[in-house]
């Protein structure tokens, strides 16, 4: 066979095969794959995904939503090569995947506040973080401890999920390792949150902003319909002048006082799909999407408008 029919042969060869590979082979642009992520961020995760999805026709990233400590729980057992989680790994974690000679990528994505959400019948607007400790911890327990005159009677705290993000916070960052009340409730979701305290006029509960914050969400707007947000003081007396609530401005400067980092963990050996969306979530567009859901990117610039509401 002479060289140009060999040559003419190869290069046939290897055009069937790149007309026959399969388009969903793992690159950073195609592929499938599961990612894990705590339910928390859900709003911001999923429309991260959406815009992801419609840049790359053969690219299929299923995530799962969970509590953080599962989803990292799967990060170890290697279920998934990426999850987003407010923590980074700890040491104790890092050492395992260098055991495995893996060496997990970290990225700050975003800061997110955890915002305090009550019933539209319940009257205080304002609490100061002292109360809001001492209501962790059951040494107040009655709302009328916390606003003079209120007839709410006994304050019950709501959680999304007994694992979840939120509750490690309130333990590791708010009250700083002291236990956490046994008269605490936990339901499953943030969903669950918001509906029991649009039901329940003696309710205080505790979810990730995200899920309040995007104006243009009309599932969010309907949310707001249901519940109001606190404003909390970093002081121990809570006043109109002191207090915040949970917009980008207040997190920005940090006026509020429950904020928290978000970041993205990659295990992914090579740089497949998981790195590719981690890439997105990074860029000015990824950031932009975050801007856009009511919490703070971590990288792009923000547009702060001075504008004060009324508490």
């Amino acid at each position: 066979m002479s060289r140009v029919l060999i040559i003419f042969f190869v290069i046939g060869l290897f055009g069937c095969n790149r007309i026959n590979q399969d388009p969903y082979t793992n690159t950073p642009t195609t592929g499938r794959i599961k990612v894990c992520i705590d339910e928390t961020f859900r709003p911001v995760a999923d429309a991260e995904l959406q815009v992801f999805h419609a840049l790359y026709k053969y690219a299929e990233i299923t995530p799962i939503y969970l509590p953080e400590s599962k989803a990292f729980d799967e990060l170890i057992k290697d279920s998934v090569n990426l999850i987003i989680a407010s923590r980074p790994l700890l040491s104790e974690e890092k050492k395992l995947f260098e055991q495995k000679k893996l060496f997990p990528r970290e990225l700050k994505i975003a800061i997110d506040a955890i915002a305090l959400i009550v019933n539209p019948m319940n009257e205080d607007t304002l609490m100061s973080m002292s109360d809001f400790k001492s209501i962790l911890t059951g040494n107040i327990s009655q709302w009328n401890q916390v606003s003079t005159g209120s007839n709410l009677g006994e304050i019950n705290v709501i959680f999304d999920n007994e694992n979840s993000s939120i509750v490690r916070y309130m333990v590791d960052s708010v009250l700083q390792g002291d236990a956490l009340a046994e008269n605490l409730y936990a339901l499953d979701l943030n969903t669950d949150v918001v509906n029991y305290v649009s039901q329940h006029k003696e309710a205080l509960g505790l979810i990730g902003v995200s899920w309040i914050s995007d104006r243009d969400d009309t599932l969010q707007l309907s949310f707001l319909n249901k519940i109001k947000v606190m404003a909390l003081s970093k002081e121990n007396v809570a006043t109109v002048e002191n207090s915040f609530q949970p917009y980008q401005a207040y997190i920005y400067d940090q006026s509020y006082p429950l904020t928290r980092s978000i970041y993205v963990i990659n295990t992914e050996p090579r740089n497949g799909l998981a790195t590719g969306f981690m890439a997105l979530i990074s860029s000015d567009k990824g950031q932009r999407i975050i801007l856009k859901s009511g919490i703070l990117p971590a990288n792009a610039p923000v547009r702060l408008i001075n504008v004060r509401p009324e508490i």
